[in-house]
This record gives C-alpha cells, sequence and structure tokens, in this order.
C-alpha cells in the first residue's frame, strides 16, 4: 500500500506539472475559460445563481481591463481552535485545503499571465477578543499559515500568489478598538440597550470557539455580549469593502451571498483552521479531509510519523490515518 507520505508527495508533484498549453481565439474565449475553471462542479460544493454569475463575469472583465491579477479572497478565523492539541499552529488542514485551492485555481493561473491572486482575509484581531485567544496564538498562527503557504510555493505556477491578511493590518491598535467601541453604542442605541437574542445553535457555536473567562462564567448574559461584538465586527468599515469589492472574487467553505462554497477538501467542508487534516483509507491509496471537533471524537484514527522535506512545525512530523 501506498506509504501517506508518497500519496502527498505524489499530490504535490501533480501541482507542478504543467498543463497542455492551450490557445484562445480571443480574449472572449479566454474569459469564458476562466468562468468556467472558476464554477467547475469539481471544486464547488453548492449551485451559483444568476448573481455570483454576474458579479464572476464583471470580475474577470475588471481585472483583463487593468492587466491585474484574477483576485480571489476567503475571510476566515485566522487562528487554531484552542480546543484541539493541534493549537495554536496551522496543521495538515490548512495544508490540504491550500492544495486544493491550487488544483483548483491552477487552470487559470496557466491561461492567464498577470496572475491569480488568492488572499486569506484573517479576522484574528478579533479572535482575541472574542474567544480569549492569546495574541501570542494568533501569532503562532500566522507564522505557521505562511511557513504554510512558503512551502506550497515550491510546487505550484510562478503566478498563483496565495497571501494572508489581518484585517487588524488595516488599523491602528487604537483606530480598531475605538471603531469597534464606537459600533457597540451605535448597536445598543438602535436596540434600546438590549442585547442580541440567540439560538441554540449559535450559543453551541460560541461554547466551542470561546474560551471564557471566570467573570464570563459568572455573567449569564455572556453568551449573548459575544454575539452582540461579532456582530458589530462584521460591520467593520475596513473588513466587508476590502472583501467584497467589484473585482474580488469570494470563495468560502460553506454557501455565502455572492459568493463560491468550496469546502476544504474534495471531501470536506468543516473549516480547516476550527479542524485538523487526515487522510483517509481509500482502497490501497488515501484522499485528504478536514475534521471538525466533532467528527475527531466520532472516528477512528491512528497516528503515524511522516516527514517532508520543507515541511516544518510541530504538526508535520505524524499525520491522522482514518480507517
Amino acid at each position: 500500500m501506498q506509504s501517506p507520505k508518497a500519496y502527498i508527495e505524489e499530490k504535490l508533484q501533480r501541482l507542478k506539472q504543467g498543463a497542455e498549453t492551450l490557445s484562445f481565439k480571443n480574449e472572449d474565449e479566454l474569459r469564458a475559460h476562466i468562468a468556467k475553471a472558476v464554477l467547475s462542479k469539481k471544486f464547488r460544493k453548492w449551485a451559483v445563481d444568476d448573481e455570483l454569475h454576474a458579479h464572476l463575469e464583471n470580475a474577470i472583465k475588471i481585472s483583463f481591463a487593468k492587466k491585474e491579477p484574477i483576485k480571489f479572497v476567503m475571510p476566515f478565523g485566522g487562528y487554531k481552535l484552542w480546543r484541539l492539541d493541534e493549537a495554536p499552529e496551522a496543521d495538515w488542514a490548512e495544508l490540504f485545503s491550500m492544495m486544493f485551492y491550487a488544483a483548483w485555481l491552477k487552470p487559470i493561473a496557466e491561461a492567464y499571465e498577470p496572475s491569480v491572486w488568492f488572499d486569506f482575509s484573517s479576522d484574528d484581531v478579533i479572535v482575541e477578543r472574542l474567544n480569549n485567544t492569546p495574541k501570542a496564538d494568533t501569532e503562532a498562527y500566522k507564522d505557521s499559515f505562511n511557513r504554510t503557504i512558503s512551502f506550497l510555493e515550491n510546487y505550484i505556477p510562478e503566478n498563483l500568489k496565495f497571501s494572508f491578511t489581518p484585517v487588524g493590518s488595516r488599523y491602528t491598535e487604537e483606530e480598531f478598538n475605538a471603531e469597534l467601541e464606537q459600533k457597540i453604542q451605535e448597536f445598543l442605541d438602535q436596540n434600546n440597550g438590549q442585547l442580541p437574542s440567540l439560538s441554540e445553535a449559535e450559543i453551541a457555536m460560541i461554547n466551542l470557539n470561546a474560551k471564557p473567562t471566570e467573570e464570563q462564567k459568572a455573567d449569564p448574559l455572556w453568551h449573548a455580549k459575544n454575539k452582540m461584538i461579532h456582530d458589530v465586527y462584521m460591520t467593520m468599515s475596513k473588513r466587508r469593502p476590502y472583501t467584497r469589492t467589484e473585482d474580488k472574487i469570494l470563495a468560502f467553505t460553506k454557501a455565502l451571498p455572492k459568493g463560491i462554497a468550496v469546502g476544504t477538501t474534495k471531501t470536506s467542508i468543516a473549516k480547516f483552521w476550527a479542524g485538523v487534516g487526515a487522510l483517509k483509507i481509500r482502497g490501497d491509496s488515501y484522499i485528504e479531509t478536514v475534521l471538525s471537533p466533532e467528527q475527531i471524537t466520532t472516528s477512528t484514527s491512528a497516528w503515524e510519523a511522516i516527514s517532508l522535506q520543507g515541511l516544518e512545525g510541530k504538526n508535520f512530523k505524524k499525520i491522522r490515518i482514518l480507517n
């Protein structure tokens, strides 16, 4: 049976292989090729509507006109869930997801010389407050995430670029805190001081992500306060306007308005930052997957030692193997 190391290295080498050179009669034909690749059913998890089709065509047209990269953006947590043993660093989930996205975008980069840019827009600046995640942990995650990008760059076209951009990088700390407090006050003023109500699912999500302090545990309203901070953060002036521009194509693990739901691997939609990567045995080989915290507890796996040259970090010395 193929070893996990051989399987992953084979998948990486496939990314490195050049495709057959394609020729296009005109710009319209090339734009149609790119749009078709973006919407490939091999990668997306949900159907797309007319609004997304129109946005996609316009974004590609803008990039062509300016001879700029085709731009993709994925908003995400920017941390490793504290409940996981892998925290605070990236693990196989991040690498497998990047490999999946690289396979998705590679045909576009090979056809469009000005390049493809896939930006991970990190929400780590609010995670520190929402989940009580130490800044040292979000910094460790960012460093390990960028190391993973650097490793993958050895296997993908030069004009396919991945980047990590924190929302906080667009503010000074003082500016961010001032705007957040202003947004909180505006929310309370508009709602007569009432905190938001929560569904059971929302409470469960907060309990999964946040590590409450003793003071919060004693506060019966802490879930509602957490929800309020999350909701007002989503309206921050330098967050959504960065990801929701007419020249960017929004990608995410699940369906979003005007976004393409690509999941995290061919077989998984669990968020890579709140899950772990594993290989599932399939015949005499494997397939990559990302396990949610619940799936970790309900699945049977065994650890196997592994080492890939150039891939550093505490989480890349062994890998989960699922039967």
